[in-house]
């Protein structure tokens, strides 16, 4: 059966990785995002890799009615939606007293309103079928804020309250939609070329760091399964582990760290700099889904794979404690 999927922030990144991974699999796909350029190289990419068709929308996904627009005419075309990826993001590198109020309600209209808006769009339609699967794209930001980050922390903080809620509404009255959220590590994506920065060096994700692709592949078994959420790498589990155990340690060690963890050794010229908070970055030239530190970048996570692989990790577990148990059971007779 040929899936229909509608994927946010489609034209750099996660959202690129992901739209291409279901290219691969034959689906009909509606792009979204903001950049004319990276939409249409998007679109050529998937058509590329075998993709049923494409529909692309040049659409902020702060803009609530653009959003349910693109949603009808995916509708329109295709006849419904199976998958929704909520991915879009914009994010402001500074200390909290130096983001001001625009840039805090710009942050939280595009990475949590965007993602509400995402989410009613697709469940006008999946609620009147009774069916399918929506996939917020989150962080193990969700759990635990960073220092630099106030702005994007708090929005993928609301995003996981939002679906906690929205969970058991749709247990209550919809069962046949199913939601997950994606919990990500540090991701090689353009971002850290185009976020709005006040640091004296350029931004970098706290290492380690993983290929779009480990991202991609764990947002589609998500939406596969319909699983409720999925810990994406060891630095995600670590993160929430750690927030859960030792909440101010972390504080303390962020406090330490976190500065210099998230900047590189090279300075930020901010003459020349050029950031998508409010505009496009890819406008004119396409980014890619690859960002520029494709040379420390992991492209495997056993975390991951552990994580999709549960039942086979339990039946080995639990295989290895029996046999044990057994081994001490003769030694003591």
């Amino acid at each position: 059966m040929t899936q229909t999927v509608v994927v946010t922030g489609a034209s750099a990144g996660v959202g690129r990785a992901v739209a291409r991974r279901y290219a691969q699999r034959g689906a009909r796909l509606g792009l979204i995002a903001r950049g004319e350029a990276g939409l249409a190289a998007a679109e050529r990419d998937c058509r590329r890799l075998g993709a049923a068709d494409v529909r692309c929308y040049q659409v902020d996904v702060a803009d609530a009615g653009a959003v349910q627009q693109a949603a009808d005419d995916v509708v329109h075309h295709f006849g419904g939606i199976d998958v929704w990826i909520n991915n879009a993001m914009v994010s402001v590198f500074a200390p909290a007293w130096e983001i001001s109020a625009a840039e805090f309600r710009r942050v939280t209209e595009v990475n949590y309103l965007g993602t509400v808006y995402g989410t009613m769009a697709a469940l006008r339609h999946q609620r009147a079928h009774g069916r399918g699967t929506i996939v917020q794209v989150g962080s193990a930001l969700a759990y635990r804020g960073i220092p630099l980050q106030s702005a994007y922390c708090a929005s993928k903080h609301a995003i996981q309250g939002f679906n906690d809620s929205l969970r058991s509404e749709l247990l209550h009255d919809c069962p046949g939609v199913k939601l997950s959220m994606v919990q990500l590590p540090a991701i090689n994506t353009p971002q850290f070329t185009w976020v709005r920065t006040r640091l004296p060096r350029h931004p970098q994700p706290v290492p380690p760091i993983f290929a779009p692709e480990v991202a991609a592949r764990a947002v589609v078994w998500a939406a596969d399964r319909g699983t409720r959420e999925l810990n994406v790498g060891g630095p995600t589990w670590r993160t929430r582990l750690g927030n859960t155990l030792f909440p101010g340690l972390l504080d303390r060690f962020l406090a330490r760290n976190g500065y210099d963890a998230q900047q590189t050794s090279t300075p930020v010229d901010p003459q020349t700099w050029r950031d998508n908070l409010d505009a496009p970055a890819d406008q004119e030239r396409d980014r890619g889904a690859e960002g520029v530190f494709t040379d420390r970048t992991r492209h495997r996570s056993a975390a991951l794979w552990v994580g999709t692989h549960k039942p086979a990790v339990t039946a080995v577990a639990v295989t290895g404690l029996a046999v044990l148990a057994t081994g001490l059971r003769r030694r003591l007779r």
